[in-house]
């Protein structure tokens, strides 16, 4: 993950247990990806957010205790 972006501290996934890694793994490849490859400008910084708030729905999906 880079180290200069502020952002990808949250895509770090090592310190959760394994059947949330798989979760969230994925989000964090794409989050390098996104980073490594498009230019720093606002539509970068949305589309980082973005995937943010969809990987943490994901790791809240995979927790939840009820189907809804």
């Amino acid at each position: 993950m880079s180290e200069k972006e502020h952002i990808a501290q949250y895509f770090t996934y090592a310190h959760l247990p394994e059947h949330l890694q798989a979760v969230s793994r994925p989000f964090s490849v794409l989050a390098e990806d996104i980073m490594a490859n498009l230019p720093r400008n606002p539509e970068r910084t949305k589309a980082l957010d973005a995937l943010l708030v969809a990987k943490d729905a994901a790791v809240r999906a995979r927790l939840a205790k009820v189907d809804a």
